[in-house]
């Protein structure tokens, strides 16, 4: 693990209290398989644009996901490895608690 500084240990808690969120954490499940539009997410998880744009900007600023404008839509997906795997790491110790 590299040297950790105070100013990782407060970036880490507001990344961790950022995913904390379940409709955030949520909206980056939805896009870590593909590119996803807002309408799209917003109708998956039955919640307004609004809200998935909102909490987006949020994601977007933190670089959890990057956006890609394609015309008129702009697609959303997880931004790189780290989040995938940390994502992936998080799931299975999830699922080693409960066996």
């Amino acid at each position: 693990m590299p040297n950790v500084t105070e100013e990782h240990v407060a970036e880490l808690a507001d990344l961790f209290r950022l995913l904390g969120d379940t409709t955030r954490m949520r909206i980056v499940l939805r896009c870590v398989k593909e590119p996803v539009s807002v309408s799209d997410i917003a109708a998956s998880l039955d919640i307004s644009q609004s809200l998935v744009s909102h909490h987006l900007r949020l994601l977007k600023s933190a670089r959890v996901v990057t956006a890609d404008r394609q015309g008129k839509q702009v697609f959303y997906v997880a931004s790189d490895h780290h989040i995938l795997r940390m994502l992936s790491n998080m799931l299975e110790h999830i699922e080693e608690d409960s066996q």
